[in-house]
């Protein structure tokens, strides 16, 4: 046997072996993002003045969206639905964190955040950049927001992306979620994440 013919054996010797232990791929009812290259970690105070990194969250599904509290429908919707995920997780419902990074920091104050995160759940994290983490934190994580002028200067709203962002318990970027798409599909895809 020649030498040609011995690394083509140990090549599919591998390739078979690899195709035992590789595990089945994971099926979501969000869009599966695995391997973007971008929403990869944030460095941005908490409501209580505290630095928060992904890595604050290692063992827990992250869901981070970006929002702002005086938001009339999307966001309340949003974090309505995510208490409904956490609760409907049962026992499992510990290892699903909300992160809701604020796309209006002019107004929304560690005050302002604490109190509406605490009427969703007191377990979801509100992050509050400066207006200069906000730009670079949106284009990194590819975030459109955009500030509208009100009638008075401080009744303006802010018109934002409206999706999530969903890591598994490693930290990995693994979903985009849309607005809208309700409260089992994410049950289901946490779940997933969560058994590995």
């Amino acid at each position: 046997m020649n030498k040609r013919d011995v690394l083509k054996l140990l090549a599919a010797g591998s390739t078979l072996g690899l195709a035992g232990c590789m595990q089945a791929k994971q099926s979501f009812k969000a869009v599966d993002i695995t391997g973007a290259d971008y929403a990869k970690d944030f460095s941005l105070k908490d409501a209580n003045g505290a630095t928060r990194t992904l890595a604050d969250f290692k063992g827990k599904v992250v869901v981070l969206f970006f929002g702002y509290a005086q938001c009339p429908d999307v966001c309340p919707t949003t974090m309505t639905e995510m208490a409904q995920v956490k609760q409907q997780l049962g026992a499992d419902g510990d290892k699903l964190q909300v992160v809701f990074i604020t796309v209006d920091p002019e107004r929304d104050t560690p005050e302002v955040m604490k109190a509406y995160m605490g009427a969703f759940d007191p377990s979801f994290v509100a992050l509050i950049p400066s207006p200069e983490q906000l730009a670079a934190v949106a284009k990194d994580f590819k975030v459109y927001y955009k500030k509208v002028e009100g009638k008075t200067p401080t009744s303006y709203s802010m018109d934002h992306s409206a999706a999530s962002y969903v890591y598994d318990p490693q930290g990995r970027l693994r979903l985009y979620a849309r607005y809208g798409s309700g409260v089992p599909p994410m049950v289901e895809d946490v779940k997933t994440l969560l058994q590995g």
